[in-house]
């Protein structure tokens, strides 16, 4: 899944308006932007096989430290932890918390069985749901609408610029995730976990300007 992490970022903002939507991305993409890293890095693997599913060919076969079970709920109660530490709320910070082991959720889902219980264990998970095209792109397609559609609730344009920074960025996130599907994939492994890193920092950075130009309906 792709936007679907996305629309619970952007749904969260209405449940947690003084989040930053930076926080919130952060945290709901944080499995995702840990893994291209460790990737590029030579510590965690994947292969490329077209037709692994019907609609990514990518072959998760080793990636214990970003996407187990057991490393998702040590970052998810880390991640709730730091910001209770710093902000002093519970409400944010658990919502902090379910932002990041979302992505565990979403990902066994869509995944193929490939999602490890925890580093070192062989037991693995995924319910496959990128094997049927169909199914994959109504319920992506449906959560991404709706996460927009709460954050345009919790939120309003300062000028034309906030609407101009939403929209590029939620026109881009669908466009990403059309080509990823229908486009041809990265040659190489290191490509893929460099561009994932670049993306990540670019994503982080359009965050932090639509936060700036846009005001929360509080």
């Amino acid at each position: 899944m792709f936007i679907g992490h996305f629309a619970i970022a952007f749904g969260a903002k209405k449940i947690a308006p003084k989040v930053s939507l930076v926080t919130l991305i952060f945290a709901a993409q944080f499995l995702d932007f840990l893994w291209p890293a460790l990737i590029y890095l030579g510590i965690e693997h994947v292969r490329i096989i077209p037709g692994i599913t019907v609609m990514n060919p990518l072959d998760f076969y080793d990636y214990p430290y970003s996407h187990s079970l057991f490393m998702a709920l040590i970052y998810s109660f880390c991640f709730g932890g730091i910001y209770f530490a710093v902000r002093r709320s519970v409400k944010e910070a658990w919502v902090l918390a379910v932002c990041v082991f979302s992505h565990w959720v979403l990902d066994l889902v869509t995944h193929r069985p490939d999602l490890p219980l925890a580093p070192g264990v062989n037991m693995v998970f995924g319910l496959g749901l990128w094997n049927n095209v169909s199914a994959s792109v109504l319920v992506e397609v449906a959560l991404y609408i709706v996460g927009v559609m709460l954050y345009l609730q919790a939120t309003r344009a300062k000028k034309w610029t906030g609407t101009v920074s939403f929209w590029s960025l939620a026109m881009v996130l669908a466009l990403g995730w059309v080509v990823n599907i229908f486009g041809p994939p990265l040659p190489d492994p290191k490509v893929l976990g460099a561009f994932g890193v670049v993306m990540s920092v670019i994503t982080i950075f359009w965050a932090w300007w639509i936060e700036s130009t846009r005001e929360t309906l509080v």
